[in-house]
Parts: structure tokens; sequence; C-alpha cells
């Protein structure tokens, strides 16, 4: 189709704006033929054989998934990504009260993080400072972000290296 004259483009082009007489017409001489039986036949014939195929394959060399997953045992080389590993790293500690009970480690690891999310919260009610904004005269607030800061930095390090 790549070496078309200018008529077959031309008359290709024009098929589309002829009346629907012409276009039964030349149909019926074979110059044409209609989309909607025709075309979507053959795509529907190809689409079926491709889906044949590929359950066909698919049937024959099976994807090995390897071992069932446990979701309570998450192998040790799996760790989130940077902005998750305080939170991780928080989980990991909790295991530490395992001696409280089997529940005690998921509790106290969620428990932990919403300590500390709602003292955050909290330490613009502590701290009210007034209309004053320099850092220098707001200690509370400043230590409290430090604090938070150094602590998401340590324990993002730790839960990476650790």
């Amino acid at each position: 189709m790549a070496h078309q004259t200018d008529f077959t483009k031309k008359k290709e082009c024009e098929v589309k704006a002829l009346p629907l007489e012409e276009k039964k017409r030349m149909v019926k001489d074979g110059e044409a033929h209609w989309f909607f039986p025709r075309h979507v036949a053959e795509q529907v014939i190809i689409c079926g054989a491709l889906l044949m195929i590929l359950i066909t394959i698919s049937t024959i060399f099976p994807a090995h998934l390897g071992e069932k997953a446990d979701p309570f045992n998450t192998p040790d080389h799996i760790k989130p990504e940077w902005y998750f590993l305080a939170a991780y790293y928080t989980l990991r500690v909790a295991e530490y009260t395992e001696f409280l009970g089997a529940w005690a480690p998921k509790i106290m690891g969620i428990v932990m993080q919403g300590v500390a999310v709602t003292l955050l919260l909290l330490v613009p009610f502590i701290d009210r400072g007034g209309k004053e904004r320099r850092p220098s005269k707001r200690p509370i607030a400043m230590a409290a972000g430090a604090a938070a800061a150094i602590t998401f930095i340590a324990f993002t390090l730790l839960g990476h290296y650790v």
C-alpha cells in the first residue's frame, strides 16, 4: 500500500463521501466492502486467535510463583521505601514488647506512632507563643520540632541499616 497512486488514494477518500446507493454498488461490484461485518469479524478472529495462543502458552509453561505468602512473616530482605523506614523501625522496636503477649508488638507499634503524631498535633496548643513568630521566642515548639525531626531521621537510618 506504500506505492499507491494518487487515483487510488483519491478513490479511498471519496468512498466515505459517496451516497449510500453508490457505496452499495461498489460493494456489489467488489470494489469496496462494508466496515462492520467484515472488518469487525477480522478483528474478532485475530483477537480470539491471540487469546488462544496466550492461554495455550501459559498452560503449557506456567509461571513459577514461589512459596505461598505469609502475611504474618515478612522476610528480612524486604524493606519499605525510605519515607516508611521510620514507621518500619518503630514496628521492629515494638517487637521487644512480646513478653506482654503475642498481640503486644502489633498494638504497641501502632500506638507508638499514634502517640508521636498526637504529640506533634498538640504542640501548637501547648506552646502558645501569642503573636510571637520568631523561633528564638518559641523554645517549646522548636524543641518539639527538632526532637521529631531527629527521631524521624534516626529511625529512618536505623530502619535502613539495622
